[in-house]
């Protein structure tokens, strides 16, 4: 370790960030089509913008908090989840 610069660990940090946006970007998106909506059906349905739906399933931003949350929980038991949100 003490060889390692720091450029090179800031090089590694950067791509384990991109590979935890484009993970988290594929959840998303996974949760999204496994319960048959659009984009914009999916963000009325948990009350999250249109907008912020895109940016999830394009890697611009990461679920975080209740949202990181409600995928999980959208992901393991969704038909009791949408008959609550409803």
């Amino acid at each position: 370790m003490d060889g390692t610069r720091d450029a090179d660990i800031a090089a590694q940090q950067s791509l384990d960030d991109a590979e935890g946006m484009g993970d988290a970007a594929k959840f998303a998106r996974r949760v999204r089509r496994r319960l048959g909506l659009t984009q914009l059906e999916f963000s009325q349905r948990i009350d999250v913008s249109l907008d912020t739906i895109r940016n999830w399933e394009q890697g611009k931003r990461c679920p975080t908090g209740a949202a990181k949350t409600l995928l999980k929980i959208l992901d393991r038991a969704p038909e009791a989840t949408l008959a609550v949100l409803t």
